[in-house]
């Protein structure tokens, strides 16, 4: 039933204003302190030791940064705006951990199915082309589950119809 135990709309407006501690002003405002508070946290071995199993268990380490930093915001400690300024110190300091650990990790940064769906279409258009100088019919190669059909644009250039100019009308328009 955990489905369900969610807010309704609107159910924020029917409780006080600045009951939740993000609608209330941060209690660390400067981000080197916000840097202190979480590297003070990220020192015990408990807590390290979680991070590292999340990275372990497949979290990249830019959504695992981005969690730690959402949660600090959600309980008041520093704005989101401190957490984007502070954010590339906290994955370095994790990142340096989990290298000497030498935990596998994904950084979080590379877009891998991007890359995919990019290595596949070009591959897809070189065969293509190879079966056409050969003399052979090309495959439809987009039968792939996920991956874009290869398209060839055509270039027709076409020249634009000349405009004639209108004259403005209407209850604005200036009269000659």
């Amino acid at each position: 039933m955990a489905m369900f135990d969610r807010p309704i709309p609107g159910q924020s407006l029917t409780e006080a204003p600045r009951n939740a501690p993000y609608e209330r002003p941060p209690e660390v405002t400067d981000p080197e302190q916000a840097v202190q508070i979480h590297l003070e946290r990220l020192t015990r071995p408990e807590v390290m030791e979680d991070a590292l199993f999340f990275l372990e268990m497949g979290v990249d380490l830019v959504s695992l940064v981005e969690g730690i930093l959402r949660s600090a915001v959600m309980q008041g400690i520093h704005s989101l705006d401190v957490s984007l300024i502070i954010a590339p110190v906290l994955h370095e300091y994790i990142k340096s951990a989990a290298d000497t650990l030498e935990v596998e990790y994904d950084e979080g940064f590379e877009d891998k199915k991007g890359a995919e769906r990019k290595s596949y279409s070009r591959d897809a258009v070189l065969a293509q082309r190879k079966m056409e100088k050969l003399g052979l019919k090309p495959k439809d190669l987009s039968k792939k589950k996920d991956m874009p059909a290869p398209e060839a644009v055509p270039v027709v250039e076409e020249e634009m119809p000349v405009m004639a100019e209108e004259k403005p009308a209407g209850l604005m328009a200036r009269r000659a």
